[in-house]
């Protein structure tokens, strides 16, 4: 049911972004007078169409993708059959350049303006939710990051010589818009001392798609899967794992290598429900898990900020259009060598993933906005039957 869940938000999501770029093509197409043979969702084998006018209509079972067929235009079906014939006044070819390129430019269009009015009205509906330094005091440095010279219960004061001033800010050291200087250096207090490490440029390579630095944070129970070793044990909602066999497990950091230790072996909790300790008795499951998800301690200080609509209307695009910015960033650190395709880059699998199991509207209205920016960015990019393929031979 989990993948299920995933997978249909996916498909919905390429569905809205993939009809909305398809309808820019076609409604241009048709001020200008041409005609549209076909507008279809999704990749042959048809499912479903039904004609109008003179466009057909459907779906295809392949929902990856979309097309709209314009007579006249020589596009990835490469149908030169019409190309024999005069140009008719309805054909693509017959057009001027300038309303050619628009067509070509509608999708585009139509994809930044959707991921303009999707922050928008997300920003002006949720907010923006921050949080304030002191609840994300301490960081859990991944691999890598001990590498360098990380160590746990290291507290951010600077990033690039810049004042760590909100929990964005902390997970924007993972992001391309840190990663991507020339001299990029993190300033951590550590007891009583300022430290600051140089941070290599080529460090996404060795993340791999996990994150560089984590916040150290006390964690709860949160919802415990059914049948799980936890339900099991008796842990319940709220619960604090004080400690795993006399070690402490108050960070959540320290909880995973402490199972880790105990793959299918039974284990005591320490536990404080309510105030009260008790002590109950689990068995670790092969993949070093109990069974439940965390709740972070950081979650319930989140302060809200509300924005009028005029405000929004300022902040939505801002949000926006840094999805291309990061897009265009990501490519140039490609191109350098500085970021490695095959390690930084995901299929549609990751991209469902991102999802999640449950349906949640903030979540997945924010990852259409991204998807449309996206989709804008791929298809101005001049690769052949691209949308910015054809604008570069017009």
């Amino acid at each position: 049911m989990d993948f299920l869940v995933m997978a249909g938000q996916f498909i919905l999501a390429i569905v809205i972004m993939v009809g909305i770029h398809e309808a820019g093509h076609f409604f241009a197409a048709k001020a200008f007078g041409m005609r549209v043979e076909k507008f279809f969702i999704g990749f042959p084998p048809k499912i479903i169409s039904y004609k109008k006018g003179d466009t057909e209509y459907g779906l295809g079972a392949i929902p990856l993708g979309g097309f709209v067929k314009i007579s006249g235009m020589v596009d990835e079906s490469l149908d030169t059959e019409s190309l024999k014939k005069d140009p008719k006044p309805w054909e693509f070819r017959s057009k001027p350049a300038w309303q050619r390129l628009i067509v070509m430019l509608g999708g585009i269009f139509m994809n930044i303006l959707t991921g303009i009015i999707v922050f928008t009205i997300m920003i002006y509906t949720w907010g923006e939710a921050k949080l304030p330094p002191t609840a994300v005091s301490e960081i859990s440095p991944s691999k890598a990051a001990k590498e360098i010279g990380f160590k746990t219960g290291d507290k951010i004061i600077k990033i690039n010589n810049k004042d760590f001033n909100e929990f964005d800010d902390f997970f924007y050291v993972n992001s391309l818009e840190y990663l991507s200087n020339e001299n990029n250096t993190i300033t951590v207090k550590r007891n009583d001392s300022l430290i600051t490490l140089d941070i290599p440029k080529n460090i996404l390579n060795k993340l791999a798609k996990k994150q560089f630095l984590l916040p150290r944070a006390e964690f709860t129970i949160g919802s415990i899967m059914i049948g799980s070793n936890a339900e099991k044990a008796g842990l319940k909602k709220g619960d604090i794992i004080k400690s795993i066999n006399e070690e402490p497990t108050i960070f959540f950091d320290q909880l995973r290598p402490v199972l880790a230790k105990y793959s299918s072996e039974s284990v005591n909790l320490n536990v404080i429900r309510e105030g009260e300790e008790l002590n109950l008795e689990a068995t670790v499951s092969e993949d070093t898990t109990l069974g439940f998800y965390p709740q972070f301690s950081y979650f319930n200080e989140f302060d809200t900020t509300y924005y009028s609509l005029g405000q929004s209307f300022i902040k939505g695009p801002k949000e926006a259009y840094r999805i291309i910015y990061l897009n265009i960033l990501g490519f140039k650190m490609m191109f350098s060598g500085d970021l490695d395709v095959s390690e930084n880059t995901g299929g549609p699998i990751s991209i469902a993933q991102m999802f999640g199991s449950t349906y949640t509207a903030q979540r997945f209205w924010t990852l259409v906005g991204m998807i449309s920016m996206v989709l804008a960015f791929m298809n101005l990019l001049p690769i052949p039957g691209l949308d910015g393929g054809h604008v570069v031979f017009l």
